[in-house]
This record gives C-alpha cells, sequence and structure tokens, in this order.
C-alpha cells in the first residue's frame, strides 16, 4: 500500500496522540503539514516529523487557503472548533479523521456529517474504543450468538476522581458553554460503544445526574481557593499539588501533567499550579458539568440498557455485564467472564491492553483507529472504519436526546433523521 500523508490541525494532547502512531509507522503514514496556534505545541510536533517552516501555519484557515498538502487530515481542535475546519478541509478533498465529539450541538453535527457526505471524503470520528482489541473480542462473542439474544446490558464509566478534578473541574471541559455538556465531552464513547457492542441502534433515553459535589457550598472549612495555600490540603482527596507534584517527582511528566505547562519539572509545575487553572480548589471552580449521571436506555427489538457516568470511583477501565438469553458476560476492560447456562460453565478471555485512558492510548484503540483509517485512506475502502459518518451521527444523537431527558425529566426518543 502507499504510504498516507496527513496534516494534523490541533497539536494538542489528541493531535499528537495519533501523530505518534504516524511517526511509529513510516512505511504506513507521514505528517507533511501541522495547524496550530500555540507555538510551543506547533514547533514541537513540526520537529518531531521535519515539518518544514512554509507548512507549519498557525490557524486552519491557513492551511485550507493552500491548494490540498496531504491526503487526510486529523482534526484536534477543541469541541467547538470541529465544525468549521472539517467542512473547509472536506471541500478541499482532504480525507478526515474527526475527534470526538463532532459539535456540542445538534444542528451542527447534521451539518458537518451532510457537508463530508457531499464532498464524498473518507470519514471517520474518533470513538477510539470501538478498535480496542479488547472491544473486538466482545463484538466477536455476542455476534457469534454464545449469549444468545442479549437482552440487557450494565455499563459503567469510572471516571476517576483525580481524572474528573482535572478535566471537568480545573480543566478545559469544566463548562458546558466552553467545550459541551459532560455526557457529551466524555460519555458520547460510551453510549457509541453499547450501540456498537449491542448491534442495534438506540430508540429511547432517560437520564438522571447533576453537579452534585464539586460547588462551593462543600468546601471545607478553612480550605483556601489554591491548593499552594490550602491549610487543609493534605486531607484533600482533590490536592493538586499531590496530584502533579507527585507525578513529576515520579517520572512522570506526560499527560495529564504536559496539560499543565510546557516546562514538565517541579518548578514548572508549582508555576502552574500557582498562577493557572489547575491549582485552584476543586470547590470554587467555575465548572458546570455534572459529576455523575445516569443513562437508561432501550435500543430496537426492545432489548434494554443503563449507563453509569460517576466521577466517585478510581481511576481505572469500564466494566460491563451483559445478559442473554443463553448466557452472561462480564467484562472490565481486560477480561471478558462468559456464562453458558447450558452447561453451567465459565470461561474467562483475555484481550491484550495498554491501559485505560489518552495517556496509554485507550487499550490499544487510538492505535487500531489510526492502523484502520489508514488503511481506509490507503485502499480507497471503507469498510476498515468503525465509526463513520453515519452510525457517529447516530450515536451522538442519542447522547443530545439523553441530555434533553435529563433537563427535562422526560423520556426523549431518539431521531435519525433531519
Amino acid at each position: 500500500m502507499t504510504a498516507v500523508t496527513f496534516a494534523v490541525v490541533g497539536a494538542g494532547e489528541r493531535g499528537s496522540a495519533y501523530a505518534r502512531w504516524i511517526a511509529a509507522n513510516p512505511d504506513r503514514a507521514s505528517v507533511l503539514a501541522v495547524a496550530e496556534p500555540r507555538e510551543f505545541q506547533r514547533t514541537r510536533l513540526a520537529g518531531r516529523h521535519g515539518i518544514p517552516a512554509q507548512r507549519q501555519f498557525s490557524s486552519w484557515q491557513d492551511l485550507a487557503e493552500q491548494p490540498r498538502l496531504a491526503d487526510a487530515a486529523i482534526i484536534a481542535t477543541p469541541d467547538v472548533a470541529h465544525v468549521e475546519p472539517a467542512m473547509a478541509l472536506a471541500a478541499k478533498g482532504y480525507h478526515l479523521l474527526v475527534e470526538k465529539p463532532l459539535a456540542p450541538s445538534e444542528p451542527d453535527c447534521r451539518r458537518l456529517v451532510h457537508a463530508v457526505r457531499a464532498a464524498g471524503v473518507l470519514f471517520a470520528v474518533c470513538h477510539v474504543l470501538r478498535y480496542r482489541p479488547y472491544t473486538r473480542l466482545l463484538k466477536e462473542i455476542v455476534a457469534a450468538g454464545r449469549i444468545g439474544v442479549v437482552h440487557d446490558v450494565q455499563h459503567l464509566e469510572p471516571v476517576g476522581w483525580w481524572h474528573h478534578a482535572h478535566a471537568f473541574v480545573r480543566g478545559n471541559w469544566r463548562r458546558s458553554d466552553r467545550s459541551s455538556f459532560m455526557l457529551l465531552a466524555k460519555s458520547c464513547h460510551d453510549i457509541d460503544w453499547l450501540r456498537h457492542v449491542v448491534g442495534r441502534p438506540i430508540e429511547r433515553v432517560s437520564s438522571f445526574g447533576a453537579l452534585s459535589h464539586f460547588r462551593p457550598e462543600n468546601q471545607p472549612e478553612g480550605a483556601a481557593d489554591r491548593c499552594l495555600d490550602c491549610a487543609v490540603e493534605p486531607d484533600c482527596p482533590y490536592s493538586a499539588a499531590r496530584l502533579y507534584l507527585g507525578m513529576v517527582r515520579g517520572g512522570r511528566t506526560g499527560w495529564p501533567v504536559s496539560v499543565l505547562t510546557d516546562d514538565p519539572t517541579e518548578a514548572g509545575v508549582r508555576a502552574a499550579l500557582r498562577d493557572g487553572p489547575y491549582g485552584r480548589c476543586v470547590y470554587t471552580c467555575d465548572n458546570d458539568v455534572v459529576d455523575h449521571q445516569v443513562v437508561a436506555l432501550e435500543f430496537a427489538g426492545g432489548a434494554t440498557g443503563t449507563f453509569t457516568m460517576t466521577a466517585f470511583t478510581p481511576h481505572q477501565d469500564r466494566r460491563t455485564r451483559i445478559f442473554g438469553s443463553r448466557g452472561s458476560i462480564e467484562g472490565d476492560g481486560q477480561r471478558l467472564t462468559v456464562c453458558d447456562f447450558v452447561t453451567g460453565r465459565t470461561e474467562e478471555l483475555v484481550a491484550p491492553s495498554a491501559g485505560t485512558d489518552a495517556g496509554s492510548g485507550h487499550g490499544g484503540g487510538d492505535d487500531g483507529l489510526m492502523a484502520a483509517f489508514t488503511t481506509a485512506v490507503a485502499t480507497g475502502d471503507p469498510a476498515p472504519i468503525l465509526s463513520g459518518a453515519v452510525e457517529s451521527l447516530e450515536t451522538h444523537l442519542a447522547v443530545f436526546a439523553a441530555e434533553r431527558a435529563r433537563l427535562a425529566g422526560t423520556v426523549e426518543p431518539v431521531l435519525t433523521q433531519s
């Protein structure tokens, strides 16, 4: 196969992660251009990939003004800035890999999908959980009929106490007006994954959830607005000083430390905690997204499911239980325990896993996504893409319906037609 060329739009954590796969597979792909407004991130990625100055752009608009420079583009900009660059580059003929969520609003999701389909380019959404070896193994078991007809599923996303504080209280996804609501920002992965594993569209949803803990009225007596100044910090589970300085002292300088500062030393982290958003008390931030939420789902054919997202867990992999007419499956992101109702026996199967989160490649999902999309572009065959436009839009619409249900206290249909 011919090597595929890429332009990376957004050289932050996600764009850089996908670019690392490209660097590790030079016979299959290369990065020829980068667009990123932050100089440090832009020049760092350019240096890693040997991108000359004339193909380093400080905005996606500058890239879009050029003749098409690569076969495909990776859109890894902030959530609110996916639609315009994706539409512009699709019109230029770039095949597109777009980070989830597609957009923070239902109309913009529909608009983007319509545009890329009209352009006739290959298109994949970064629903990386679909591409994990663990998911592939689970999907094969279900599709083979080993547990009969699936009637119900329970799925837990244990965000983790410190991860939630990092990303959704202090961090970039703390406010729905600056990124998107919690279920879309974090858990559209999971709603999409459930649809993929069950193999049926989601038709109705209801939901409950709230921002209950990370609120000013829950700040401990005597606490300060910054962890470095706080007398009660040693006893706080959400201490930024303990989290980030502990990571640096232990030699961990990548994600999430790299989000705080371009200087991942103890001095650099202390300066970031002193002046930046990640040093704030979790009880006095400007966050508004929920810290726990439950979604009830009804699939086509009558199967039901529940999804729980909560901040108040260890930072670990998802937990899933699937109940069928002939057996059941319990999974923890690596191990699957299959119970056969006919024999009464259980079997444990293990899938390879490289870790649970963005910092470790989502258990092989990042690599699986890049390999599949690169193959699709190289061959012109969309078959390797598991997260294409139509089904990704469908699962985004289920997420929007669930949020409407949470806010209104209703049961909402998932309306996939315009």
